[in-house]
């Protein structure tokens, strides 16, 4: 199946009340874990690519690996762009490929933000590709993006409205509580902000941070118009967790693939798990 644009996987999930998962891929073990999840589940599916995995792994590796996966797969699969903080790298992901981009412009004063991103929406649209806006700063640590706490203000609900009818945007992050990287307490989640923004204007809205939100809050954000949950925290700490628990019980081991495949086993559980949970399994 080719790739599909992140709007035609939200457009379903507005339909069916449910979130679709993105997760973040780094390397081939975990592209394939997420796959592999998405069909067993029969769930549409979102790969998304951070700034630091493109860096990391090249974008025409990320762009390649994704291809392959989803030419065998039978369910909807979205290539993503987590969190482009800059023109030039947004352009060379839509060149490249991918079918949604999410342009980051909450370094930028309101004007400016929404300025940058409906040229983003412009450019991105006449290809038929996606855009993920963002409007307030979502606290934590995610690759190369670094928000104080202090910084990561509530986004005010007259602020994401305007953003979001000004831009055009298929999907709008806002800060809500959550943040990126682990939990150091259970966050508080402004759910009434949700709300508003959903009844107000019917926006996608994006759950950044998903990994370590208790069960409870996501379904209640799921309810009131979360339709994109990011996980990326989660998918290192049980595919990691598993290669030390493999190199431990196997410290003579020199093939790494008796190392990576189980670790790839196990992330795939933890994948369904969070599909179960969004309520995008049994919807592809």
């Amino acid at each position: 199946m080719s790739l599909v644009p992140l709007r035609t996987l939200l457009d379903a999930a507005e339909q069916g009340k449910y979130a679709v998962g993105a997760f973040n891929c780094n390397n081939m073990e975990i592209v394939q874990a997420i796959v592999a999840a998405a069909e067993e589940c029969r769930s549409p599916v979102i790969l998304q690519a951070s700034q630091g995995a493109i860096k990391y792994a090249g974008l025409d590796y990320i762009v390649a690996m994704v291809k392959a996966a989803a030419a065998r797969a039978t369910v909807p699969i979205c290539l993503h762009l987590d969190h482009g903080t800059d023109f030039n790298t947004v352009v060379a992901c839509i060149r490249a490929g991918f079918t949604s981009v999410m342009f980051d412009g909450s370094q930028y004063e309101k004007a400016e933000n929404i300025a940058r991103t409906k040229e983003i929406v412009k450019i991105a649209h006449a290809v038929g590709v996606s855009v993920e806006g963002e409007i307030g700063k979502i606290g934590g640590v995610e690759d190369e993006i670094s928000v104080d706490e202090r910084e990561a203000m509530l986004t005010p609900v007259p602020d994401a409205i305007e953003f979001f009818e000004a831009t055009g945007v298929d999907a709008l992050a806002m800060s809500f509580g959550t943040a990126h990287g682990p939990y150091k307490l259970p966050p508080k989640l402004a759910l009434d902000r949700i709300a508003a923004v959903h009844e107000k204007t019917g926006a996608y809205l994006v759950m950044h941070g998903g990994s370590g939100v208790p069960e409870d809050d996501v379904r209640q954000g799921i309810a009131l118009g979360i339709r994109k949950v990011n996980i990326d925290t989660e998918l290192r700490q049980a595919f990691l967790g598993e290669i030390r628990q493999q190199l431990a019980a196997k410290p003579h081991e020199i093939d790494p693939r008796k190392i990576f495949a189980p670790a790839r086993e196990v992330l795939k559980e933890h994948i369904k798990a969070k599909m179960r949970l969004f309520g995008c399994a049994g919807k592809a």
